[in-house]
């Protein structure tokens, strides 16, 4: 009898099923990035859910005295389904307290307006108001997100913004010196999400006042990026 006949069939369609979760993650990448991005973060939580549901199949069946002589096949189609599982329980560890939001800005007052993004992000992105229920959301989510302030003249300013945006590998799609205005796109490293980031630079006394704002173009909640963006900007400046 051969070898794969004396696997239990329960076991060999484990490893059917891990091997089509795993691969149902790559192609919900590309569904992303094609544009299609609702189907393909389904896909992509299907795959991550049908994993950790299936690892748990399989560490049911190895305590199932029936399956004793499988355990080592069955060991081996688990590792299939543990990179969807390590990539939900990621996800969900990292949620935490994040609100649904996915516009973030230094000032809440009078938030940095955006202009050649306009254009970039279409008519089926998440529109550019800022409503009264985003920022309470904001102010209680991340309280650490404020301007940056550096005593040095606006123009300096504007140049440090410019290599600060540039280092973190961001797109520059505008900017006005004269202004003090910057915009940039920053394009998540696996899905390919664009979000819109806008800088703002001011001048207040001796000091000159960097506001930033950075918004998604699609989806309900950025689960934190937009925040980290602004605390990666003003690490990047020297702050």
């Amino acid at each position: 009898m051969s070898s794969t006949n004396s696997t239990p069939r329960t076991v060999n369609w484990l490893g059917y099923l891990g091997l089509t979760l795993l691969l149902v993650l790559p192609v919900s990448v590309l569904t992303v990035r094609s544009g299609a991005w609702q189907q393909g973060l389904l896909l992509y939580a299907i795959a991550c859910a049908g994993a950790a549901l299936l690892l748990l199949v399989a560490l049911l069946m190895l305590v199932l005295p029936a399956l004793k002589s499988a355990r080592g096949g069955i060991l081996k189609r688990a590792l299939l389904v543990v990179p969807g599982t390590v990539l939900m329980f990621s996800l969900l560890a990292g949620r935490g307290d994040i609100p649904p939001i996915h516009d973030i800005t230094t000032d809440t007052i009078n938030p940095p307006e955006f202009v050649a993004a306009v254009a970039a992000r279409g008519s089926d992105s998440n529109p550019l108001d800022i409503k009264p229920d985003t920022i309470a959301q904001q102010k209680a989510a991340y309280p650490d997100i404020s301007p940056v302030i550096a005593d040095i003249a606006k123009t300096e300013a504007f140049a440090q913004s410019v290599a600060a945006a540039e280092a973190l590998g961001w797109e520059i799609i505008a900017q006005d010196e004269q202004a003090g205005t910057l915009e940039a796109v920053d394009t998540t490293a696996i899905m390919g999400f664009k979000d819109d980031i806008v800088i703002r630079i001011s001048r207040e006394g001796d000091s000159s006042i960097i506001d930033l704002r950075s918004v998604s173009r699609v989806g309900v909640s950025d689960l934190g990026a937009n925040a980290k963006r602004i605390r990666a900007f003003k690490a990047q400046f020297g702050q």
